[in-house]
């Protein structure tokens, strides 16, 4: 995370919390010649577009009150929910993602394979299990967590 990422979530986390949210990711990026500052937030119920309203009217005020101003570039704020598709990056992610539908890409594969898609059955500290199909059977897969270079939620087809 840049030093604006890190200082943004410091800033967002209590905010989200105060209005039962979570702040689950931050991005600041330039796309073009535009800046983007991009913020993820996440509920047991799920997201609304008022919830993103609100946070985002909440947060901008907590950034234009900030001097000297952290981020000297105009930027475009934007608030949005993770979607069906969520990133898996904690330990807790992926603990409360158990018995759901998601999709692993590995930097080293496993079994003839780098990416898997199954049901997460187990999540520990150090790895994870999936149940995934192989042609007619399905077989559980262990895989390191240090192994994992992307994890998501994902639609089961």
């Amino acid at each position: 995370m840049s030093k604006t990422e890190d200082l943004v979530k410091e800033i967002g986390t209590p905010i989200a919390e105060e209005l039962g949210y979570e702040l689950a990711n931050v991005e600041y990026l330039k796309e073009g010649k535009n800046w983007f500052l991009r913020l993820y937030i996440d509920q047991a119920s799920g997201i609304s577009l008022d919830d993103c309203v609100t946070y985002s009217e909440k947060m901008g005020e907590a950034l234009d009150s900030l001097d000297p101003d952290p981020i000297p570039q105009a930027y475009f704020l934007e608030v949005s929910s993770l979607g069906v598709e969520r990133p898996l990056e904690t330990d807790e992610d992926f603990r409360q993602s158990v018995g759901k539908y998601v999709m692993v890409t590995l930097h080293e594969a496993v079994e003839g394979q780098s990416i898997y898609e199954g049901d997460l059955i187990e999540a520990t500290d150090e790895e994870i299990v999936l149940k995934v199909r192989v042609k007619t059977r399905e077989k559980d897969i262990s895989i390191q967590k240090s192994n994992i270079a992307r994890a998501q939620l994902t639609v089961k087809l």
